[in-house]
């Protein structure tokens, strides 16, 4: 990434997190609530207001997403082939996960890990694998896009 580029692939990394949540994350987690395979306790595109700002759960999601993807398009620059796939879905699957279950449900007063609840592991993983998978697909496919307007101008 030179210099001229980084913002611009990092708000295209941030649009394609963003947009990954809304297109990936959200289905995949219908898709495993109508299988019966989600936590009881999660609702796709959930509207109820969260802390401390009171905005739509689905768009918090959706906004911690677009951050997420900047640190995956950083930790995943240079990888190619079947690497970059892997490392999208490995590392969307890992690293949300463990930050939520570690740090941010404890902080809500909930259990780690979400009291280790086969629903409620299986649901992170697979929901955030499918986020990682989402985002590299968009950030390659809108960074491309970018890359080959500038290449015009």
């Amino acid at each position: 990434m030179n210099d001229k580029n980084s913002l611009p692939i990092l708000i295209v990394a941030l649009v394609a997190g963003f947009l990954a949540v809304l297109v990936f994350h959200q289905p995949m987690l219908i898709l495993l609530k109508n299988i019966g395979l989600a936590a009881d306790n999660l609702t796709p595109y959930a509207t109820n207001p969260t802390p401390p700002f009171g905005i739509p759960r689905v768009l918090s999601l959706a906004l911690w997403g677009g951050v997420w993807g900047i640190l995956l398009a950083i930790a995943i620059s240079g990888t190619q082939g079947l690497a970059y796939w892997l490392s999208g879905l490995l590392l969307g699957a890992i690293v949300p996960s463990l930050v939520n279950w570690f740090i941010v449900l404890p902080l809500k007063d909930e259990p780690v890990g979400g009291g280790w609840q086969v629903p409620g592991v299986a649901t992170a993983l697979i929901v955030n694998g499918v986020w990682g998978i989402g985002t590299v697909l968009l950030f390659r496919l809108l960074a491309r896009n970018l890359l080959s307007n500038n290449r015009r101008n």
